[in-house]
């Protein structure tokens, strides 16, 4: 099954044209579905704070290219709530300042009400917007240290915002050391057009990727501030990402590399 993200799509239209939010379980784990059997999101049961996806889970890879102590001082961006995964991590498990941009009121529901996502506070912010209209809110300009760009719409087809120009929106939201992570479906014909407009926005030595999964998304990854750490600095990184908040990321560095 291709797994797809949340929409926070740019069409203009009413709320009544967004798709209805399904839920289902599958026994310790439930998804999240926009109207159809594409995955948008999951959650294990009894462990909601957790990140059950791999590509999901690669999101996460922002965090090898900045210190681990400084995490917790650190803003982080979600565009696209899906299921609420990264934005409940980043909000429990690496205590930041988080903030999520999701156009349809239905997910935002059935992530309070399903998916244990915490109301919001002063370090937890939902805004129910247009992602392509408040990521050019100058309150965010500069300020965001990790970026999550996951945007599909029902039909998990191609992101539904994926221009150089939205890419250099991005970019302009993020601190000097900010990084961005993008899911995109690396088998899927749209998947070169995305990157190159990544790499038109960033510039191609600050963009990395990793292999697809099984299921055929491919997280990229673009720094503000274009950085090539050595191998053994990243793999340094690695294991003190894997020891405090259980991700795969020694995993990761066999299959991420420069996507240039």
């Amino acid at each position: 099954m291709k797994s797809g993200a949340n929409a926070a799509a740019r069409r203009r239209a009413g709320p009544q044209t967004l798709p209805d939010v399904t839920m289902s379980e599958d026994g310790e784990v439930r998804f999240l579905h926009l109207g159809t059997e594409w995955i948008q999101g999951s959650m294990i049961i009894d462990a909601p704070f957790d990140i059950e996806l791999d590509y999901v889970q690669r999101m996460m890879a922002w965090l090898l290219f900045v210190e681990p102590d400084s995490v917790g001082k650190r803003r982080a961006m979600q565009l696209g709530l899906g299921s609420a995964a990264l934005t409940k991590f980043h909000y429990k498990q690496l205590r930041m300042d988080t903030t999520a941009i999701e156009i349809n009121p239905q997910v935002l529901a059935a992530c309070r009400g399903w998916f244990k996502l915490p109301d919001d506070g002063p370090r937890l912010r939902v805004v129910l917007a247009d992602a392509e209209q408040e990521i050019r809110n100058p309150v965010y300009t500069g300020h965001i240290d990790a970026l999550q760009v996951d945007l599909y719409d029902h039909e998990a087809a191609a992101p539904v915002l994926d221009s150089p120009d939205f890419y250099a929106d991005c970019r302009s939201v993020l601190t000097d050391e900010g990084v961005m992570t993008v899911n995109l479906f690396g088998r899927d014909a749209s998947y070169d057009r995305s990157l190159q407009s990544i790499c038109a926005a960033f510039g191609d030595d600050a963009v990395w990727a990793f292999k697809p999964t099984r299921e055929g998304n491919t997280i990229v990854l673009a720094q503000r501030t274009a950085d090539r750490p050595t191998r053994m600095a990243l793999l340094a990184r690695a294991e003190e990402i894997q020891s405090r908040w259980r991700l795969p990321a020694v995993k990761w560095l066999k299959i991420f590399k420069p996507a240039h």
